[in-house]
């Protein structure tokens, strides 16, 4: 067997264990809407390898609102708890995204914005910037943003006052 054969039969592998994982999480998160009464259709993908579970509703996005909670707290507690219910059913640990209601696709665009912006800071005044505290998914998009305007960043503190610190080239 060829090198690209193998490695093609690993990506369809990982592709199905993550489809796998986000029905798993699909299955659990129907479970927690019904039993809060609440309405919303799950979607599922893999992005960037690893399984992304979105709960959407055609309604006003109010219900959904509260399984967002104040800036993302209680979206992040379902992660987590989705990620357990995927670890209990396979055995493996889970790197799974949760979104509600397009909570975390815009947080994305607006940390994306931010790390460009302060990306463009740094360059033009040579000196360090330090971000408030953000969660593990919040500087990761900083990072990449940085990154992608030509400069690096680094992770400092503990959790949960871990923040982002923008350095000049």
């Amino acid at each position: 067997m060829s090198e690209g054969t193998t490695s093609a039969a690993e990506g369809s592998d990982t592709l199905t264990r993550l489809e796998q994982e986000g029905e798993i999480a699909a299955d659990y998160l129907e479970g927690l809407l019904d039993i809060a009464d609440l309405d919303g259709d799950i979607d599922m993908d893999v992005e960037a390898d690893r399984a992304a579970v979105s709960i959407i509703s055609d309604v006003s996005g109010r219900d959904l609102q509260k399984l967002v909670g104040r800036d993302g707290e209680v979206l992040e507690a379902l992660q987590e708890l989705t990620r357990l219910a995927v670890h209990r059913e396979t055995g493996d640990r889970s790197r799974l995204m949760l979104d509600i209601g397009g909570f975390r696709a815009k947080k994305r665009t607006e940390l994306a914005e931010l790390g460009a912006k302060t990306a463009d800071e740094v360059k033009s005044t040579g000196e360090p910037v330090k971000l408030n505290p953000m969660t593990p998914f919040e500087r990761k998009v900083v990072h990449d943003a940085v990154a992608a305007a030509g400069l690096r960043s680094e992770s400092e503190g503990e959790e949960p006052g871990r923040f982002v610190v923008v350095l000049p080239a």
